[in-house]
């Protein structure tokens, strides 16, 4: 891994470090305007409930209510609705699917007017919710600077897409957990250490325990992100000698949706906390904090049902089986022991079922860990481990590296290809 990122500083590698460059000027204005806060708004003091999750993926920004508060998910709202629509259910989504590249850039261009709409109908909820900024005009201009925000935030992520290094909008998502990962280390300092809660040399074991556990937690989600099941696959084409040399294979992840079933879950059970902020009863709000939020016990159980659900749904989605199979055998591929057409479909489908439920258990462990840690510990809440913000600083990470290794690997070739030439 380290002699390969050592090309990095290669000569040959300069347009790739200038790439590198330009991704840490456009994540550190990111970071920069997260601490801008809205013109006449202040920081939020109110449980932000399910949007908790929201905060995280933004570095605070929603806490602090700056120009970055929604950070891009107006726009991933829009990408996932565009996703479900293709599905069969809209004709029209569905045939710029099958249209292949420019079918993709005009979702992709639909998804970007989506998500600025979302945008502004957020950033008028949220204005009205959270600030207490007056009348109907201050609400209006508070919507506009939030929408501008995350307008601003999809040309920058595009910039970084075109010229930068990896994906720019899921590198927001990730510089803006991270951005909030030292925060955790210094308040489980302060509850560890100065707080004079535990003995002093109690308090060091207990802060290296938890740090201990929280790079171990982190070594785990690499593994669930990495794992997969490698089916082996053969083309007709293709002799058998030639099949034991060099075998194919049809790769199919233990979490295949990713993060998707937590933002969905998440989304569904804080809903009741959203209205209570708007109706403002004692009674109504009572009760959506003894029964349904994921701190109480039921809502516990509804939230881990809501995850394993949807990531049956999303999965199926993703991973459509009878697609599959039917692109095996436009390739003229096969595989071995199964037979083509139906009987491939439903063994892809009873793989990925199973692998599934495997991996929505995963994800369920990690989106409860921090609450299990939380009511246990009776620490802060800043002070937690797992998440799904972890899951998807990784996913990003990972993918990120890929990238870079792929275009270190590629110029490195070419630069050989050229010195044997000559």
């Amino acid at each position: 891994m380290f002699k390969r990122l050592k090309g990095l500083f290669n000569a040959s590698n300069k347009d790739l470090r200038k790439r590198v460059l330009f991704t840490i000027l456009i994540l550190a204005l990111f970071s920069i305007g997260t601490n801008i806060v809205v013109p006449g708004a202040k920081g939020i003091t109110k449980n932000l409930g399910f949007l908790e999750l929201l905060n995280v993926m933004t570095g605070e920004s929603l806490k602090n209510f700056s120009i970055f508060a929604l950070g891009v998910m107006p726009y991933i709202t829009a990408s996932i609705l565009t996703q479900i629509l293709q599905m069969d259910i809209v004709p029209y989504f569905t045939e710029l699917k099958e249209e292949g590249a420019s079918g993709r850039q005009k979702i992709n261009k639909i998804n970007r007017y989506l998500g600025i709409i979302f945008a502004f109908v957020q950033g008028l909820l949220f204005s009205y919710a959270f600030l207490n900024v007056g009348g109907t005009y201050e609400i209006l201009k508070s919507a506009l600077v939030l929408t501008a925000g995350t307008a601003l935030l999809l040309w920058l992520g595009d910039q970084i897409t075109k010229n930068g290094l990896g994906n720019g909008i899921s590198l927001f998502i990730m510089a803006g957990i991270i951005q909030g990962i030292p925060n955790i280390f210094i308040t489980a300092y302060k509850s560890f250490i100065t707080s004079g809660d535990y003995a002093l040399w109690l308090g060091i074991l207990a802060l290296v325990g938890f740090t201990i556990l929280y790079l171990a937690i982190i070594i785990g989600v690499i593994f669930v992100q990495e794992a997969e099941r490698r089916i082996p696959i053969q083309y007709s084409n293709y002799t058998a000698t030639s099949y034991r040399k060099e075998k194919s294979y049809l790769p199919v992840k233990l979490n295949s949706a990713n993060v998707m079933p937590v933002i969905f879950a998440s989304a569904i059970i804080g809903m009741p906390s959203f209205i209570a902020e708007f109706l403002g009863k004692e009674s109504f709000t009572k009760f959506v904090e003894n029964y349904i939020s994921y701190y109480s016990a039921t809502g516990l159980i509804i939230y881990v049902l809501l995850i394993y659900g949807f990531g049956y749904i999303y999965t199926k989605m993703l991973m459509n089986s009878e697609e599959m199979a039917e692109n095996l055998d436009k390739a003229h591929a096969y595989i071995p022991g199964v037979m083509p057409g139906e009987p491939t479909s439903k063994f892809l489908r009873s793989s990925i079922s199973k692998l599934t439920v495997v991996g929505s258990l995963a994800l369920i462990v990690l989106a409860v860990l921090p609450i299990v840690f939380t009511n246990i510990t009776g620490l802060d809440s800043a002070v937690t481990i797992g998440g799904t913000g972890l899951l998807i600083v990784v996913g990003v990470a990972l993918e990120t590296y890929k990238q870079l290794e792929s275009s270190i690997v590629s110029r490195n070739y070419t630069t050989i290809k050229r010195r044997r030439r000559r």
